[in-house]
């Protein structure tokens, strides 16, 4: 197939950038500027990201994996919080502006969202058909799957992949977390007791490559491991991994001076499980946490 990606250069794209590669397929990539660490055979094309993208350019496109945006992961200020929303919402929306525009219009759009979609839901357990939650990251979820939907007013196929915490070699959150569990001061995030979904990059780039190649595959699909984990689970198999100690827990309170408002989302529970996605064939090669945080720190 003949895929076109925005957000090609960030941890999630770079890697399916290479996955669509060595499976045969072709990828042009929207961006502010040419990657030097992307394949060379991916096709770069400019994007300013605020005006509508110049589609018109490239060779007939049969797939749009929609991946770009402002990290999550940052102290959020009101000018941060603006930069998070106008990034997936203002950027989905030209993209979807320009596709509509097009005379040969792609067969599918793949628009990543996220398990913020649920915002804090305890211990319930949240499928693909569960309710939007409350809050900033629920909103900019909503919003930002609005936009992506708007594709099938023109016969576009469109998958919303609402993906959970991503674990992966160099990059990502489990580069952050690395270093203090190795240094025996790694630790649960307050009580520990709230869900933590999650998915091995492996996995999610599987899943991406997935929705755009089965044309029975549409909607919302849970990015997530199939096998929910507490925060409190989550130490103590990063602990077993890297063969150290997770003895520190991090009360919210310091999680609150550190991180302002984000604290709420990072201690925030979600029970989320891959109902659609495994209904729909889709195979997890890496299901257990433990397994996948030995294969990701070895």
């Amino acid at each position: 197939m003949n895929y076109l990606l925005t957000g090609a250069t960030g941890f999630v794209g770079s890697h399916l950038v290479e996955t669509l590669l060595r499976e045969g397929d072709s990828v042009n990539y929207l961006g502010r500027k040419r990657s030097k660490s992307l394949d060379s055979r991916a096709a770069f094309h400019h994007w300013d990201g605020v005006s509508l993208p110049p589609l018109e350019t490239i060779a007939k496109v049969e797939a749009v994996v929609n991946l770009a945006g402002e990290p999550i992961s940052q102290r959020w200020s009101k000018d941060v919080k603006q930069r998070i929303y106008d990034s997936r919402v203002e950027g989905t929306r030209q993209l979807v502006q320009a596709m509509r525009q097009l005379r040969d219009k792609p067969s599918v759009l793949v628009s990543a969202s996220a398990v913020g979609y649920y915002g804090e839901r305890g211990d319930e357990l949240l499928t693909e058909d569960s309710r939007v939650g409350v809050g900033f990251l629920a909103d900019v979820c909503s919003d930002w799957e609005k936009e992506a939907l708007r594709a099938r007013e023109f016969g576009v196929r469109v998958v919303l992949i609402r993906i959970a915490m991503v674990l992966g070699k160099n990059g990502g959150a489990l580069k952050q977390m690395l270093t203090p569990f190795r240094l025996g001061i790694g630790g649960k995030f307050g009580n520990g007791q709230q869900w933590m979904p999650w998915i091995h990059l492996e996995d999610l780039t599987g899943l991406l490559r997935f929705a755009a190649q089965n044309s029975n595959v549409e909607k919302v699909l849970n990015a997530s491991a199939p096998n929910p984990i507490t925060n409190a689970e989550f130490t103590h198999a990063m602990a077993e991994a890297v063969h150290r100690p997770a003895i520190m827990p991090v009360p919210k309170f310091a999680l609150d001076a550190l991180l302002g408002e984000l604290a709420g989302f990072v201690v925030g529970s979600q029970r989320v499980v891959p109902a659609r996605t495994q209904a729909a064939g889709f195979q997890f090669r890496h299901p257990e946490i433990g397994a996948a945080l030995r294969e990701l720190t070895r």
